[in-house]
């Protein structure tokens, strides 16, 4: 068997380019991260799904609690005041006094891996939603809310998958 070798400075140092950035993926996944970040964090400003449906009205339930906790009933009446009326409307899902959920969306980036996910202990509840028979502490049922990139099914929804690869393409490739 014969074999030719041939040696061509460009394609090498195209290799060693591809090489060095396959080591150290953390600019682009820091990059991804804060994408992802951000689109969360308008999915809660738009009260939308990252499919773009709008997510379910806060129950009866959920505004009663609210306004109770505000004071938005009057003392005299017990019925719901002007100032619960304002609270009522205003009221928007995922949306507590403190803010919270939204507030604590974060991502870590290392050199090959990416983690977007959220530091309270309820925010699966309310990406997924549940229901008082599963958790007897809960004041109703809770639809889901999905704010994170992940589909019932565990899966990345089609525009954050457009953009990931789209992303490691250009860094791939990219000076």
């Amino acid at each position: 068997m014969s074999m030719i070798t041939v040696s061509n400075q460009a394609f090498n140092d195209a290799l060693t380019h591809l090489a060095a950035r396959l080591d150290d993926m953390q600019p682009v996944l820091q990059g991804i991260g804060e994408d992802q970040v951000d689109r969360i964090k308008q999915r809660f400003a738009t009260a939308t799904a990252p499919d773009g449906a709008k997510w379910k009205p806060n129950s009866q339930a959920t505004l009663v609690n609210y306004i109770a906790s505000r004071g938005g009933f009057s003392k005299k009446t017990g019925k719901v005041s002007a100032k619960g009326r304002t609270l009522a409307i205003s009221k928007r899902p995922l949306q507590g006094a403190s803010g919270d959920l939204a507030r604590q969306i974060f991502y870590v980036a290392s050199a090959s891996e990416l983690v977007v996910g959220s530091s309270m202990i309820y925010a699966a509840m309310q990406h997924y939603g549940g229901t008082k028979a599963q958790f007897p502490h809960l004041w109703g049922d809770i639809p889901a809310r999905p704010f994170l990139p992940v589909t019932p099914a565990g899966e990345l929804y089609p525009q954050d998958v457009e953009f990931i690869v789209t992303s490691l393409r250009d860094y791939l490739v990219g000076d």
